[in-house]
């Protein structure tokens, strides 16, 4: 958990613990695979899968306020090869809005 929290305080550095470890339990088996545990930004399937699970089901949120949230973390991310999905769907969180809703 703190190699998650860590990570997540690079971008933000007052990052609440107990939203990291709620996004952390939220992601589960998927963490469990080094492939999976990574978001890459190339690949537009993979970005759609996050606006719509992520954004549209988890927060409701409209794909095109999703994908633009989205959108702004690849670009916030991008000096980072190996982008921390528990960080990403932290930052997207942030960037709807929705951190309150974790």
């Amino acid at each position: 958990m703190t190699d998650y929290l860590a990570d997540v305080r690079k971008y933000d550095a007052g990052a609440d613990e107990a939203k990291v470890a709620r996004i952390v339990k939220h992601l589960g088996i998927a963490l469990r695979n080094r492939d999976s545990a990574m978001v890459s930004c190339g690949d537009p399937k993979e970005l759609a899968r996050v606006q719509e699970k992520w954004c549209a089901k988890k927060f409701g949120v409209a794909e095109d306020a999703g994908m633009a949230a989205i959108e702004a973390v690849c670009a916030a991310m991008k000096a980072d090869r190996t982008k921390s999905r528990v960080t990403f769907y932290y930052l997207v969180a942030r960037e709807l809005g929705t951190l309150d809703a974790l």
